[in-house]
């Protein structure tokens, strides 16, 4: 399993604890991708960077890739490998940068949207060497281009990258909300043609979107399995008890 973790609620240690004790007690350990936005944004507004925002991108200019690449690969990571360490997990916190993981390439958009990458290659290789030898990759989603330029790529699209490229069974986006909703109503299974009639209708926005979307990608190229949901849910889900929405092509 590949456990993409929001980083909404890294700075709660309830959190923390109870999503450690539940990865202590899975038999086959995930490998854990996070993002870590609700943070970025609470250290540069101090520095007057200013969070301007694209399609759900943060534009990212000079100045901010190295608050968030602090951030990221500094404090959240570190975070969610200290509460994995404490229960004792082979917890290893790393980047996109380190052993060269990830290479990324610029986004290209509408706009300059700055140090904003998107992944062209997955070390797999790499990665299967470390879980060998039974450590538990915790991966902050900043990673380089060839010429070693520092991009920040967003962490479900990350996910979805590194779920394909370990040819994981499932994929599960650990969220806020315990499933993705139809205004008020749940949605149990989200198929992609509903997938993309809730987002043109904005029923789905804001950072489901791209969950949803790299979840369907996912699929499309090989991941069995993809799950939205909040950590209660995750533990029903692995209890065999599913209250989370399940996404299919």
């Amino acid at each position: 399993m590949l456990l993409k973790v929001g980083g909404g609620e890294v700075d709660r240690v309830e959190f923390l604890e109870s999503l450690a004790e539940l990865v202590a007690g899975m038999e086959k350990k995930p490998v854990i991708v996070h993002g870590g936005g609700k943070h970025i944004g609470k250290y540069l507004e101090p520095l007057g960077i200013q969070s301007k925002f694209h399609e759900g991108l943060r534009v990212t200019d000079d100045a901010a890739i190295e608050v968030v690449e602090m951030v990221l690969s500094g404090l959240v990571n570190k975070r969610i490998v200290g509460a994995l360490v404490a229960v004792g997990i082979k917890a290893l916190g790393i980047s996109g940068r380190d052993l060269g993981l990830i290479r990324a390439g610029k986004l290209e958009a509408k706009e300059d949207l700055g140090h904003v990458g998107e992944v062209q290659k997955v070390n797999a290789r790499m990665l299967k060497k470390l879980l060998e030898m039974e450590f538990l990759p915790v991966i902050s989603p900043v990673s380089q281009d060839a010429m070693g330029t520092v991009l920040n790529i967003n962490a479900d699209h990350m996910a979805r990258a590194v779920a394909v490229g370990l040819r994981v069974t499932e994929l599960v986006f650990l969220s806020d909300v315990p499933c993705v909703y139809d205004d008020v109503h749940k949605i149990s299974k989200l198929n992609k043609k509903l997938a993309e009639q809730l987002i043109e209708t904005q029923v789905i926005g804001g950072g489901m979107v791209p969950k949803v979307r790299s979840g369907i990608q996912a699929l499309e190229k090989g991941v069995q399995k993809v799950v939205i949901t909040d950590l209660e849910g995750l533990k029903n889900y692995l209890d065999g008890n599913i209250t989370a929405t399940v996404i299919t092509l």
